[in-house]
């Protein structure tokens, strides 16, 4: 069973015990973290896909450290005009383990269902 989810603009495809970073979260060290917005998941031989996410459908994770990733050196040069600035960049970012993916089957707002009852 795997899952993608969306966080901080990007996406990251995830299985339960998988350790991932992601960008720096507001959580304390072994605090539990939901994700909600999930944009699949598959089970066994079947996918769900949501428009643009699944309703009632969540990743738990579990914040293991936070940390700075390694060093990105900037080097900004001029040729013929001695200008050269050298800087570098350091990401901070969150490690977490994934430890549940759950999958409740609601109903969306906006079903056909309730469409053709309403109309």
């Amino acid at each position: 069973m795997y899952a993608i989810f969306e966080i901080g603009n990007k996406q990251y495809k995830v299985a339960e015990g998988l350790e991932i970073k992601v960008d720096l979260l507001n959580a304390k060290i072994g605090e539990e973290v939901t994700f909600e917005n999930v944009i699949s998941v598959s089970k066994d031989d079947a996918i769900k896909i949501g428009h643009p996410y699944l309703p009632g459908a969540n990743i738990k994770a579990k914040v293991l450290k936070h940390e700075k990733s390694k060093k990105i050196m900037v080097l900004k040069y001029k040729p013929k005009k001695h200008y050269r600035v050298r800087s570098g960049h350091r990401q901070d970012y969150t490690l977490v383990k994934i430890e549940k993916i759950k999958l409740t089957h609601k109903k969306s707002a906006g079903s056909k269902e309730e469409h053709a009852e309403g109309a």
